[in-house]
């Protein structure tokens, strides 16, 4: 792939570190913090990530796993998470290609959709569930999510951008 200029070389993904950092954002939105409607859904973001920058290894299979998970531990409608985390994961793997050409700010508004696009899904299925309409702050969720883009991709990509063996007379 061509690289753009300035952009630096990245080390290939340790899957442990994917896994991890995947079962740690799933552990982050089962905290018992009091679920608010606005509050963003840490999983959500990770799926996205890593369906973009790892589609080989996280993809839509990973994504309804892990939905099941939280539909399981909200005691809510089965399915429910895990279809509209099956629908972020593979948009996500649409756009993967033409999304890594933005910078990361660009890259949170081309992926704000994708998070409004989920959020809406799970409360259409709420909502034919028989569920209550949470409110007006569901919309916030997108909106912080899409934020908080840049420093996920600061923190998820940190083990990439270190150099593997530094060395003054080698400049990759």
């Amino acid at each position: 792939m061509i690289m753009r200029p300035g952009q630096q070389l990245l080390l290939p993904a340790n899957p442990v570190f994917i896994w991890t950092s995947l079962i740690a954002a799933l552990l982050l939105d089962m905290l018992p913090l009091g679920r608010q409607a606005w509050m963003p859904d840490f999983l959500a973001m990770a799926l996205v990530f890593w369906s973009v920058h790892q589609p080989l290894r996280v993809g839509v299979g990973a994504a309804f796993v892990f939905g099941l998970a939280m539909d399981v531990h909200q005691a809510g409608l089965l399915g429910q998470h895990a279809l509209s985390y099956t629908v972020l994961s593979y948009f996500a793997i649409t756009i993967h290609r033409r999304l890594l050409w933005f910078s990361v700010p660009a890259q949170a508004l081309q992926v704000l959709p994708l998070f409004m696009a989920a959020h809406a899904i799970a409360l259409l299925l709420r909502l034919i569930g028989g569920g209550l309409f949470p409110g007006w702050s569901l919309l916030l969720a997108p909106l912080l999510e899409a934020l908080l883009w840049p420093v996920a991709s600061v923190l998820l990509l940190a083990p990439q951008r270190r150099a593997p063996n530094p060395d003054e007379n080698r400049p990759l």
